[in-house]
């Protein structure tokens, strides 16, 4: 609905990156603080994890609302509001005196991120044309994203250890504020549509409760279990909230998600990619984290600094993955990343107790670096290839809502079988058992996305079906002609 203004895609790609990389950041550097945080502000056992549901619980809830927003109210707008909220709440949470204070501010932390996710990408996807500019645009993205996650873990550690836990909340301002000079500087204010679409009011509702309601009975997993009613209840009500709402979208005349979208097999195919993918990602960090500090020993400053040859092999993926799929399609580099992604944690099933840093931990970590470096760029690529200028926000929203479900419900399932191999007895014997069957596991999980590569996603990017044509109406809300 707004006319597609390109302005300096250089100077929207290093805002976005920048931003990118603080709520990356974020989504790992709270948990090595958390001790921490909990012997000062004194957290009740079973609340401390709210630090962290909050953050997930909002993200979650209010992504697929925040990308349809990008589209209907502007890109860039979008982008400053979300950066703005989550930047005034890191300072919230770094002055925080209470519990109650730092849960609020981190679940405002998650609805700023939730606008400003979904529209950088946007920005990104109609800032460079479909193809080799994109591609390179979009690796960027992804490898920043993906770094983000990495160092997070080895910043929350040096913070915490050296500089107090405040400062895994107060590091974001600076970032924040650098991010909000170069868009406000480079990238050109939205146009005014010609006239404005009526929200999807229903759906909004409908979205937002369905897949927060999923986020949070999945998430309190750890404390209530998986066999609890409250647990049950709360995954029927998000089974229905969300059936009710593909009801409701296919009869809105302008709808959050255009369930014709889907039938582009890039986008469907990324989505379910994405999440299987990151289940496996986010369950990697957490076991291999657990399993140097709880069986190895390792403070969080070392366990944090054991993370980086990881990160420099996903950045190494990364610049590959950019290449292959410049000169391929994303299909060429999802495939083999995958199933190196699968055998690195599969060599993780292999840790020992008795073993170390460069016998366990070194090779496995490379392996898996690469891989999932090799994963994450040419996904945002697929979500991306095929979708019109105009639904950007709605395809980007998808594919972060996608992201984040995987990350959650993985972890959570996950774990909780970790958990029961580990048993009572807890110790470095049993924890290690319980962190290689997850892993294990995780393995899997990768194996399923190359599996969907091979089977869904086309061979050619012209394989990908024909754009929908625009209405009247929708050439009007694009400032073209009809």
């Amino acid at each position: 609905m707004y006319k597609n203004s390109r302005g300096r895609p250089g100077a929207v790609l290093a805002a976005v990156a920048v931003a990118q990389f603080t709520v990356a950041l974020d989504l790992s550097v709270v948990n090595v603080a958390l001790p921490a945080m909990r012997t000062a502000l004194g957290f009740a056992p079973l609340d401390l994890s709210w630090v962290v549901h909050a953050y997930a619980l909002a993200l979650g809830g209010f992504l697929l609302l925040g990308g349809r927003a990008c589209d209907l109210y502007g890109r860039r707008r979008l982008f400053v509001l979300g950066l703005a909220v989550f930047g005034l709440c890191s300072l919230a949470g770094g002055l925080a005196q209470a519990p109650w204070q730092l849960i609020a501010a981190r679940a405002g932390q998650g609805l700023g991120a939730a606008a400003a996710t979904p529209a950088s990408l946007a920005m990104l996807t109609t800032s460079f044309t479909e193809g080799p500019q994109r591609v390179r645009a979009l690796g960027v993205w992804s490898g920043v994203n993906a770094t983000g996650g990495a160092l997070g873990v080895l910043a929350g550690g040096l913070l915490t250890q050296y500089a107090g836990w405040r400062w895994v909340m107060l590091i974001n301002l600076p970032i924040v504020v650098v991010a909000l000079a170069l868009v406000l500087a480079g990238v050109p204010a939205d146009a005014r549509p010609a006239r404005r679409e009526r929200p999807d009011v229903l759906g909004a509702v409908l979205a937002t409760g369905g897949v927060g309601l999923l986020v949070l009975g999945v998430v309190r997993t750890d404390a209530q279990g998986w066999g609890s009613r409250a647990t049950w209840a709360m995954l029927v009500a998000a089974a229905v909230l969300l059936a009710a709402f593909v009801v409701a979208e296919s009869r809105a005349p302008a709808p959050l998600l255009r369930l014709g979208l889907l039938r582009n097999r890039w986008v469907a195919g990324a989505n379910v990619l994405v999440f299987f993918s990151t289940a496996g990602q986010f369950a990697a960090f957490y076991f291999v984290s657990l399993y140097m500090q709880q069986v190895l020993g390792m403070g969080p400053a070392a366990t944090g600094a054991a993370f980086l040859p990881f990160s420099a092999s996903l950045v190494a993926g990364s610049l590959v993955a950019t290449r292959v799929t410049s000169a391929r399609t994303p299909r060429a580099s999802l495939v083999p990343g995958a199933l190196l992604a699968a055998a690195g944690l599969a060599w993780f099933a292999f840790i020992s107790p008795d073993g170390g840093f460069l016998t366990d931990v070194l090779g496995p970590c490379i392996i898996t670096g690469v891989g999932v470096g090799l994963v994450i760029a040419p996904i945002v690529a697929a979500a991306t290839t095929g979708v019109a200028p105009r639904e950007a926000g709605m395809a980007s929203g998808l594919m972060n809502s996608s992201r984040q479900l995987g990350g959650c419900i993985g972890l959570a399932v996950l774990a909780t079988i970790a958990a029961r191999r580990t048993g009572t007895a807890a110790n470095p014997a049993t924890l290690n058992d319980g962190y290689a069957l997850g892993l294990a596991i995780a393995a899997t999980s990768f194996v399923i996305a190359a599996v969907v590569a091979i089977g869904v996603l086309p061979r050619r990017r012209t394989e990908t079906p024909a754009l929908r044509r625009a209405t009247p109406a929708e050439n009007r809300l694009e400032g073209t002609p009809s």
